[in-house]
């Protein structure tokens, strides 16, 4: 009787570990399917806020450094709470904490978005009509000679009225709040996902179940490009007006794509992939010995343990803000951390600069739309990324790299990339012809700079409004700021199909024609300019990928340069500087810079000035290239500094240790002979 009741124990016994066990198991599983698509919605909406940039700063009619505010926002959001998700999350529900994170990332992204339904119309020109339903041609100004300016004033203040919810009335700041809570919500994710991983995975799969992650994040970015680039071919007011009485092309640098779209659908994402972290238990495995003592100790002693247990905590918290704070002196005084924590901040804000603006560059300087841009880059970046990473991790695995070798490694790649980098300046382009910018208004002669270019003898008595941008390509390849300016009487067409005629300042082969026709549109970028783009997507791809090879050795010579209690902090530090330093200022002073290259601003219905409608070709380039290169080039310098100090501490240990193993060896040969050695030594002698 006794033992078929012990069998029957065992039996419930093994069915209910075996019930645990398989409990356990879709935990983790459910656990890692909801981490990855919270990994995929959050590089999702990263692709799509840098892919989105242009779009926005022409919506609001923003400069280029207050965009670079905006992306830098994100960081800012991160800093707010970085400390008390490292300090508490790992004591706290991890699951719901992650879970309350991707919620609160989604209402991020859906801010951003909100902005567009509650402002008015966009208005890409100020002859575009209040209601888009009108004929957006017809009040294109022609050259009025011989009238005054009454009627574009009156015509000024009546649009003014319908932009009052539009550009210039800070809606902005909605961007900038929603982009701060997207990284406030995006916070606890990485730490807290992969700290549960690795400490419910079975033993020894950590690595492989991070591998997966990591993969299949890849997800995001190939999602991310590929809507920024079908949403940027629709209209902004998609679905709200007639589209056949836009008169403009993505190609148009006053195009505005559906940005908001991608925020949207980057919110749903996270808002879904947040619910199932919060079905999951703070912990998969307890363990059946803590389930046992905690039934079997009465109430009062749990109390009174966990009383002592916390008054234990308040006397050790000075001596663990003294051991952080001297933990943390011990990091900072150390030469080789410091100088891999400065060459990486480099590196890193020329990285940030690029990512932020090289979609607009692209745009700007070759004549790219942003939905071919986006696509380009998703095809080029990915691919040559993860090759690129795989292929120094390979190397450094193969050839068993010492800690010197790991920074010769580091040094080569990014030497590789730099000198790849210079090419970029050879495939600058040259300005385009613009009457008024470039050129003096009759197309004849250069000018030697764009602001307060005098009218010419075709357009002086036309009454022209020189804050207009409506360009319009001749005959000869010269584009013309606006239809007046190029001094045209008369037009004929509709909607996107217009024609202007009798335009006085256009003269083909030198002559001038009274029946001269132009059409809407600035004159696409010439031949070799298309060659040289073609040239610079390849010159891309080597970058991306000797770039990519550096990656993880740069990882690990921040955290092998420290002794191994001090990785974490020296991981956490190094992540904080990046942010701080490199994240949040360096879109904002690439920025700043880029609106320098600018040659015609909008004005905005405040008389402000608002977005750049053409840049300096060749001043851009430079500026652009130059600030990437002034940072990458101090951080090769740094490499070298860096290898030379490692040699030396690591020259002057390798001499230590063979001079301790000479002073063993010799203490060894003069240890105290033995009695029978004694004995035979005093007969020999």
């Amino acid at each position: 009787m006794d033992q078929n009741q012990h069998l029957s124990k065992t039996a419930e016994a093994q069915h209910s570990e075996k019930r645990k066990t398989r409990n356990y198991c879709n935990g983790f599983k459910m656990f890692l399917a909801a981490l990855s698509l919270s990994f995929i919605s959050k590089t999702l909406s990263a692709i799509i806020m840098k892919g989105s940039i242009t779009q926005i700063e022409r919506r609001f009619d923003i400069s280029s450094s207050t965009v670079g505010l905006i992306d830098g926002s994100f960081e800012m959001g991160n800093l707010l709470v970085i400390l008390f998700v490292s300090y508490f999350g790992a004591k706290l529900h991890r699951p719901k904490l992650i879970g309350i994170g991707c919620f609160v990332m989604g209402i991020g992204s859906i801010l951003t978005a909100l902005p567009h339904f509650f402002m008015g119309y966009y208005r890409f020109s100020k002859d575009t009509p209040i209601n888009p339903s009108e004929n957006s041609t017809s009040s294109l100004s022609t050259c009025l000679i011989n009238q005054n300016l009454l009627l574009n004033r009156t015509s000024l203040d009546i649009v003014g009225k319908g932009w009052e919810k539009e550009s210039g009335s800070h809606m902005w700041i909605y961007i900038l709040l929603g982009n701060m809570l997207r990284g406030i919500g995006e916070t606890p994710i990485t730490p807290l996902g992969i700290s549960y991983i690795d400490d419910f995975a079975k033993e020894g799969h950590s690595s492989f179940y991070l591998g997966n992650l990591f993969a299949v994040t890849m997800i995001g970015p190939i999602i991310g490009f590929l809507l920024v680039s079908l949403f940027s071919k629709m209209y902004v007011d998609v679905g709200y007006i007639d589209l056949s009485t836009i008169r403009i092309t993505p190609k148009d640098s006053r195009w505005v794509g559906a940005w908001w779209l991608g925020f949207l659908v980057a919110g749903i994402i996270s808002i879904i992939s947040s619910i199932p972290f919060f079905f999951l238990p703070k912990n998969l495995d307890k363990p059946r010995k803590e389930k046992k003592a905690s039934v079997s100790l009465p109430v009062q002693n749990e109390e009174k343990s966990q009383m002592a247990h916390l008054i234990k905590q308040g006397q050790n918290v000075s001596e663990t803000v003294a051991g952080f704070f001297q933990s943390l002196k011990n990091i900072l005084t150390n030469p080789l951390y410091v100088i891999t924590l400065v060459l990486t901040l480099l590196q890193a804000s020329s990285h940030i600069g690029i990512i932020t603006y090289v979609f607009k560059y692209v745009e700007q300087q070759y004549g790219q739309s942003a939905s071919e841009t986006s696509i380009l880059f998703g095809f080029i970046t990915i691919p040559t990324f993860a090759s690129g990473v795989f292929t120094g991790g390979y190397i450094i695995k193969k050839f068993k790299f010492t800690l010197v070798g790991i920074a010769k490694f580091s040094f080569c790649s990014h030497m590789l990339s730099f000198l790849f980098h210079l090419l970029n300046f050879a495939l600058i382009c040259e300005n385009k012809s613009v009457a008024g910018l470039t050129l003096t208004y009759d197309g004849n002669n250069p000018v030697a700079s764009h602001i307060n270019v005098p009218l010419s003898y075709c357009n002086s008595d036309c009454n022209c409004d020189q804050s207009q941008w409506e360009p319009l390509c001749g005959d000869n390849g010269i584009t013309y700021i606006s239809p007046c300016l190029a001094g045209c009487k008369s037009s004929s067409g509709s909607k996107n199909s217009v024609m202007f005629h009798n335009c006085s300042c256009v003269e083909v082969n030198g002559f001038q024609s009274r029946n001269n026709s132009m059409k809407l549109g600035e004159c696409p970028k010439n031949d070799q300019c298309t060659r040289k783009f073609y040239v610079y997507i390849v010159v891309q791809i080597f970058i991306f990928f000797s770039s990519a090879l550096g990656s993880t050795s740069n990882i690990m010579l921040v955290f092998k340069n420290v002794e191994p209690e001090l990785k974490s902090l020296a991981m956490g530090f190094h992540s904080l500087t990046i942010r701080t330093l490199g994240g949040i200022p360096a879109p904002i002073y690439f920025g700043a810079l880029i609106d320098r290259a600018c040659m015609k601003w909008s004005v905005n219905n405040y008389g402000k000035q608002g977005s750049c409608r053409i840049y300096n070709s060749t001043l851009y380039g430079n500026t652009f290239f130059g600030l990437t290169t002034g940072l990458k080039l101090p951080a090769l310098v740094l490499y070298v500094v860096l290898i030379s100090v490692m040699k030396k501490k690591y020259q002057r240990k390798d001499i230590k240790t063979s001079e301790n193993e000479r002073k063993s060896v010799n203490e060894a040969n003069l240890e105290p002979l033995s009695s029978d050695a004694a004995v035979d030594h005093e007969t020999h002698i």
